[in-house]
């Protein structure tokens, strides 16, 4: 799914109306229809919550106004406050203020710090809170009246003991769309939503800004735009995963598959007191459906690899004084002989910092003629030497480095790298000729051509020792099966994939028990649903 900066859903808006006559107020009524169905729908006890609807004087307002009228047909009684004159409303907006009068429906008017403050009580009784306030066309700040009512939302949904929920539309008020230095220098107040319900298409701040976090669960609407709008538009190079985009993914195997049409993933990892890493991004690959896994790692530590799991196969590579994989292993040809009849190769997970093993990390970068997942101790085998990464035979190189080894690539800050983090992937993208997979909260897949892929499954329970390695095997697995042509879905595919696992994960264990093995065991449930979602849709 595209995901569309201000100006960008205001064209496409533009178009929605001018080329296909859906008029703006009938965009407007389907928007609050949208939200009222989404309230239906995860709330059970909506009849008997007590609900206040929070509007600006625009259109986000305008939306607000329909949705309380759509839900007074529902049965669903709400209080209204409209922080603005009405007549400071305009357009659309002033339809459905009017709309909603005559409907017998009242606006209780806040155009003062005063005025708010003897209406606060009605606030602090509800448990269900609809942010109306301010849409995506913010470009500055909040401050005075509306950021005393956003700091005063935050407030009482913390204080509630979470039984208050907060709903926004469109966006989180005093969210950016966009994302900017100034953005980022000189942010306000913004609503902390548990869902947001946008229109359309998500909005790049709500993806990759710092303040992304205030958006709480995402859900996307349609509300009559016509998706080839969207889909068709090749200047729009930004993507949000979800399952739709992974639908030329053959996921349902024919009956009559083997084990050799599934691919051969070669997995370089472990050293000594880290044979861990090695044994879970095996188990990662076999479980994303690789047809074979090999895991090649130094002679000491194969005894304890071989044991983690009965399905993969192992090989022994020389190693250190230190038990890490020495450069002798490459003497000779044994290498390439072992990587001769593989589909995808992996390095990285537990190799270590010992020079000699990081000297033969960037030998088999360079040399190795298969696609390369490079992680962990493989991507910092190139601190001082990134840009021998454009150097190589490989016909495609994914880095999946989390912010810290982002930052020793680049020779900078991890503040920075956390800062910027899509210009950061996307020029990286570009500098090696790489994608890369840049891990964190909402992680991002950039391309070589300029495109980028931003995930939001995944939870803080994965920030646990291995979840890393795990993503490392699952996006090798899914190389050896769908190959690395349009590499950006089978990546995409597995970075969705491992997150939602880790949700799953998550609801069973709960975030802080978390470990990666759970995550691991998560996986087919993952792959069920996303076939689940796929199916549902068509």
């Amino acid at each position: 799914m595209k995901v569309l900066t201000a100006a960008q859903m205001r064209e496409i808006d533009r178009l929605t109306s001018e080329q296909f006559g859906v008029p703006s107020l009938q965009l407007m009524e389907n928007a609050g229809a949208r939200v009222v169905e989404f309230l239906i729908e995860q709330f059970p006890d909506l009849v008997r919550r007590k609900v206040v609807i929070l509007c600006g004087k625009g259109n986000n307002g305008g939306d607000g106004l329909v949705l309380a009228r759509l839900l007074r047909r529902e049965g669903v009684v709400s209080t209204v406050f409209l922080f603005a004159a009405p007549e400071a409303v305009k357009g659309d907006a002033a339809v459905n203020l009017k709309r909603w009068q005559d409907s017998g429906g009242e606006v209780r008017v806040i155009t003062s710090a005063a005025e708010w403050e003897a209406a606060k009580g009605t606030l602090a009784a509800a448990n269900l809170v609809v942010d109306a306030l301010l849409g995506t066309g913010l470009n500055a700040p909040v401050e005075g009246l509306l950021a005393a009512v956003i700091e005063d939302v935050n407030h009482h949904s913390r204080s509630h003991l979470r039984s208050a929920k907060v709903v926004a539309v469109d966006t989180p008020s005093g969210l950016p769309s966009d994302v900017s230095p100034a953005h980022r220098r000189n942010s306000g107040p913004i609503i902390q939503a548990d869902y947001t319900v946008t229109f359309t298409a998500p909005k790049v701040g709500q993806l990759v800004s710092p303040q992304c976090g205030h958006v709480g669960k995402l859900m996307v609407r349609s509300i009559g735009t016509p998706a080839r709008l969207l889909e068709e538009d090749a200047r729009l190079k930004l993507h949000w995963l979800e399952p739709g985009e992974f639908r030329s993914l053959e996921l349902r195997r024919r009956p009559d598959a083997h084990k050799g049409d599934y691919g051969h993933a070669l997995i370089v990892a472990g050293s000594r007191g880290k044979s861990g890493a090695a044994v879970l991004a095996a188990r990662g690959a076999l479980r994303a459906g690789a047809g074979l896994a090999t895991v090649a790692t130094p002679d000491e530590i194969l005894p304890i690899v071989a044991s983690g799991m009965p399905e993969m196969m192992t090989s022994p590579l020389q190693g250190t004084e230190t038990g890490s994989i020495s450069l002798r292993s490459l003497e000779y040809g044994r290498f390439v002989e072992l990587a001769r009849d593989k589909s995808v190769l992996a390095i990285g997970p537990g190799l270590s910092a010992h020079p000699e093993t990081q000297q033969f990390a960037r030998a088999i970068v360079a040399d190795c003629a298969l696609p390369l997942v490079v992680d962990a101790d493989g991507l910092n085998a190139f601190t001082g030497h990134a840009d021998e990464l454009r150097r190589r035979k490989a016909p495609a190189l994914a880095l999946t480095p989390h912010p810290g080894e982002m930052a020793r690539l680049l020779g900078c800050s991890t503040g920075e790298v956390q800062a910027n983090r899509l210009e950061v992937a996307l020029q990286a993208a570009a500098r090696w000729n790489a994608f890369i997979v840049l891990k964190g909260f909402h992680t991002i897949v950039a391309t070589p051509d300029g495109r980028a892929f931003i995930n939001s499954t995944g939870n803080p329970g994965m920030a646990t020792a291995g979840t890393g390695d795990v993503l490392t095997g699952m996006l090798a697995g899914l190389t050896a099966q769908f190959g690395a042509t349009h590499w950006e879905r089978t990546l995409g595919f597995g970075v969705y994939l491992h997150g939602l696992a880790g949700d799953l994960a998550a609801a069973r264990a709960g975030e802080a028990p978390l470990i990666a093995s759970d995550l691991i065991e998560a996986i087919p449930q993952a792959f069920a649903h996303v076939r689940a979602e796929l199916d549902r849709d068509g």
